[in-house]
């Protein structure tokens, strides 16, 4: 395959096909065979063209696809081409609408040195390399566990020329473990294999749609946080909706009707202000403004970080995070320590943020490169 004219197709590629390799390696010291891992070169040539078809348009719209990289004989039942299309950004581009919808995969692998399309997919094998086009110069390199979860896990953000490798050590933080307890099913899906966390659902949907919101986390044993929320409050929810299913609804399955309730509940964040969630995940009100605490300082510093490879926590203002959103959200965590906060940007960022007793300040963690 020729040599890319993206010159971070080359430098991602070797970082990934690195990352394959020892996922491949352990996956068979624990007795399992993961599925055909593309080679390097396959991984720069599809690089390549994914990141010129961003950046194309077909009817004014800017392509989303999710490309899989398997033969066609490793999974079940696909639409198989005939022939294969010789994949370009052009051929990418005006193929993209086929395989828009959410679930289906564009099958891509290499024959005779040269890089084709062969087909769709709804069936991945596990560790199956995934890459999506999300948005224009923006790619995501991820990983299925496999069919049954339906779960992915991301790897990589290629954004223009950054490439930010994914730390499967995200939750292996050396400060006060006990803290993060509520964060786990954002940054646990490298160690687990069940179902998405409910926390980790919930920053999906707030993202998808796509117009900023809060969601704080409280005490349902406590009521403090009620200092921190100006009076009176937004819109009441009474009784308290949950948003995990305690009665199962006949002939829908548990995942199906929990994803349905916290779409729901997500949902709200989406109104100006903040939605208030228990710990035990009952919604109380949403659209509500956070006040500082009568008698609390205002917030002026916090420990911000990312679970990206070499990066290093840095303590910087809390202005410097984003918008009001993000600043009331680390002063409720001030004054409120035993809470945890959930910020949408509409551009796409996510920050969570919780008190640090080992620092004795509010943490803000950035997590959109784990939820695109």
């Amino acid at each position: 395959m020729p040599e890319s004219a993206y010159p971070m197709a080359r430098v991602a590629a070797l970082r990934i096909h690195e990352r394959f390799e020892q996922l491949s390696t352990a996956s068979r010291a624990a007795g399992s065979y993961p599925g055909p891992c593309a080679d390097l070169a396959t991984l720069e040539a599809a690089i390549d063209v994914a990141f010129w078809a961003s950046l194309r348009r077909e009817e004014g719209f800017a392509p989303r696809v999710s490309l899989a990289f398997l033969p066609p004989g490793s999974t079940s039942g696909p639409l198989r081409l005939s022939p294969p299309l010789l994949l370009t950004p052009q051929s990418l581009t005006r193929l993209a609408p086929a395989v828009d919808r959410q679930g289906i995969h564009l099958g891509v692998w290499h024959e005779d040195g040269t890089l084709t399309a062969w087909g769709a997919t709804h069936h991945l094998p596990p560790f199956t390399p995934v890459l999506d086009v999300v948005a224009p110069g923006l790619l995501v390199v991820k990983y299925t566990r496999g069919e049954e979860s339906g779960k992915f896990v991301n790897i990589a953000v290629i954004e223009g020329d950054q490439l930010k490798m994914i730390d499967p050590r995200a939750t292996s933080l050396p400060e006060c473990p006990s803290r993060l307890t509520p964060l786990l099913g954002i940054e646990m899906q490298f160690q687990s294999e069940d179902a998405p966390g409910i926390l980790l659902q919930f920053a999906v949907s707030m993202r998808a749609h796509a117009r900023g919101g809060a969601l704080l986390l409280v005490p349902s044993e406590s009521s403090s946080w009620r200092e921190s929320i100006l009076s009176p409050p937004g819109y009441v929810v009474s009784p308290a909706y949950s948003a995990v299913p305690v009665i199962p609804t006949p002939g829908l399955p548990i995942l199906d009707e929990l994803r349905r309730k916290i779409e729901s509940a997500a949902g709200l964040t989406a109104v100006d202000g903040a939605t208030l969630l228990n710990d035990r995940f009952e919604v109380l009100a949403f659209g509500d403004k956070i006040i500082r605490r009568r008698g609390a300082s205002p917030v002026s510093q916090v420990t911000l970080s990312e679970p990206i490879e070499g990066a290093q926590a840095t303590v910087v203002e809390p202005a410097l995070l984003g918008g009001t959103r993000h600043l009331s959200a680390a002063q409720f965590i001030q004054d409120q320590p035993d809470s945890v906060a959930m910020v949408a940007s509409q551009d796409g960022r996510f920050t969570v943020f919780w008190w640090s007793q080992c620092d004795g300040m509010v943490h803000a963690r950035r997590v959109e490169s784990v939820l695109l």
